[in-house]
């Protein structure tokens, strides 16, 4: 089996880390609605209850602090991905016609991510 080329690397990193960062944000989601459950008393004893929630506030924060790195690597890759499509697709005859679709479908999968969540 023939190694993988760059374009195909950098195609899946794109593809993994949208995927990454939708998960990031459900992640999100949820710790709001457990925080709402239990500031709304709806989540155990209540002599737990102000550690708890002081417990999902700070992992809500540390999810939130993962976002911005996680899109500036997104546009980093995406980026480098319209390098290399530009760069196969100067091969002429030889170039992986795949290859260029793959990853035209993962830059536009990021891009749509990034207005969806923007």
């Amino acid at each position: 089996m023939a190694p993988r080329s760059q374009i195909e690397i950098v195609t899946s990193s794109v593809t993994r880390l949208v995927k990454e960062e939708a998960s990031y944000h459900r992640e999100l989601e949820q710790q709001g609605e457990r925080i709402k459950k239990l500031e709304s008393g709806q989540g155990g004893d209540d002599e737990n209850k102000e550690y708890l929630i002081k417990q999902e506030h700070l992992a809500l924060e540390e999810t939130k602090k993962v976002l911005p790195t996680l899109k500036q690597k997104i546009a980093d890759s995406v980026k480098e991905l319209e390098t290399l499509i530009t760069e196969e697709g100067q091969k002429g005859a030889e170039s992986n016609v795949q290859h260029i679709t793959a990853a035209k479908e993962a830059i536009a999968k990021a891009k749509t991510a990034e207005r969806e969540i923007s």
